[in-house]
């Protein structure tokens, strides 16, 4: 039993290495089509981004890059863009910054996002199932704008944000189909913000050299913070459905 141990162990060692043997490049690029929840607060006074603000579903791109090479030493790299936008009109007025906006006021809310994921390979298809870990920087641009009264509101702030980073993924088995799910996540006093990911894919493997894929998922976020580079803060969400296009290389 403990030499079928052993080489149970070397043959999943042995596995991953020779995964891990050579470089692979991924890029994806798609849209999302997402929700906001939760709410936008000024001071004490705490406003629906939903009832309050009017904003609803929206689409938004991303792009994405993965590099994994063969150095076990240095991790593997990922980047992410993406740059959801929520606008409308307020139903009902709004004291804001000493100001009272009446019902129709416009405002909008951005939230650029361009991730680095620095990571390694626990598992790197190793029977079918791979396992990354690592830490993640989301440089976020938060940018609020309302107008409708003299004068406009509008504040914007570069947030370094470091997150923990996981990324599962399963290969079915005979398939082209993969099924992946990844995270970000930070938590610390007033502060929670994370993104999440859950997808399937599908590879054109017969297509030689460069193989295109699609992927199809679901995401969500959510940016709780308070900070005093900026006088307004969220405890906001972004849910939904989003579909690409990816190659791997």
């Amino acid at each position: 039993m403990k030499n079928k141990l052993i080489v149970a162990a070397l043959a999943v060692f042995s596995s991953g290495v020779a995964q891990a043997d050579f470089l692979r490049f991924e890029a994806g690029a798609g849209m999302w089509q997402s929700t906001p929840s939760g709410t936008i607060n000024y001071q004490t006074n705490s406003f629906d981004a939903v009832d309050n603000f009017g904003y609803k579903k929206e689409t938004a791109s991303y792009l994405w890059i993965n590099l994994k090479h063969p150095i076990p030493v240095l991790p593997n790299v990922r980047v992410e863009y993406t740059a959801p936008k929520f606008d409308g009109s307020s139903e009902t007025s709004i004291n804001w910054n000493g100001q009272t906006y009446t019902a129709g006021a416009a405002s909008e809310l951005q939230v650029k996002q361009t991730d680095f994921a620095l990571y390694y390979n626990l598992l790197d298809n190793t029977f079918w199932a791979t396992l990354d870990l690592g830490l993640n920087v989301k440089l976020t641009n938060i940018n609020f704008t309302l107008t409708g009264s003299s004068p406009d509101f509008n504040e914007s702030a570069n947030l370094p944000i470091p997150m923990l980073y996981a990324r599962t993924r399963i290969q079915i088995p005979a398939t082209d189909i993969g099924l992946e799910a990844d995270v970000k996540y930070i938590t610390f006093g007033d502060v929670t913000i994370y993104d999440a990911r859950a997808k399937v894919d599908y590879t054109l493997s017969f297509v030689p050299v460069v193989q295109p894929a699609i992927e199809v998922g679901y995401r969500t976020q959510k940016f709780q913070f308070d900070t005093d580079s900026i006088d307004f803060t969220t405890n906001i969400e972004f849910t939904g459905i989003y579909a690409g296009l990816m190659l791997r290389f």
